[in-house]
């Protein structure tokens, strides 16, 4: 199974404690998630802030207007410096997304280290290549437009 690594690095014009309020929020994740992903949150009780523990499910649509599942677990949080969501069930073999946050001068350091293997072996190498890699790059800079439409652009 070939497993693959996303890196991204954004200086947000916002304080760590508004930041993290604003990420931490499990409903926020629509907000900042491109309207052709079709994202919806199916989880019954979805609380204001997301916990150890916490399962939630989606539905997405990555290619083609079809609807998958997707159920991840938070699965470690420091408040304030980092959490990690791992999909339980979904598209991937295996995905693992670090989000970081460190103060900075004038605002919030926000990094997220996504780690994933595709499905089907030699095919879903392929699918990376052709794709998927493309298709988390795309997902990753409507995000960060998104949040400097929220924030302001860092200077």
């Amino acid at each position: 199974m070939a497993y693959y690594q996303l890196y991204r690095e954004q200086k947000i014009n916002t304080s760590l404690d508004e930041m993290w309020d604003f990420i931490s929020s499990p409903r926020r994740l629509k907000e900042i998630t491109p309207n052709y992903m079709l994202f919806d949150i199916t989880s019954k009780h979805i609380p204001e802030k997301m916990y150890e523990g916490m399962i939630i499910s989606y539905k997405i649509s990555p290619l083609l207007s079809i609807k998958i599942d997707w159920i991840a677990e938070i699965t470690h949080i420091r408040e304030k410096e980092i959490f990690i969501d791992e999909q339980r069930i979904g598209p991937y073999s295996f995905w693992h997304h670090q989000h970081i946050f460190k103060p900075i001068k004038k605002g919030t350091l926000m990094k997220d280290i996504v780690t994933y293997a595709p499905p089907y072996g030699l095919l879903g190498a392929i699918a990376n290549m052709l794709v998927i890699r493309n298709k988390l790059k795309d997902i990753f800079d409507y995000r960060k437009k998104e949040i400097e439409k929220r924030y302001g652009v860092y200077k």
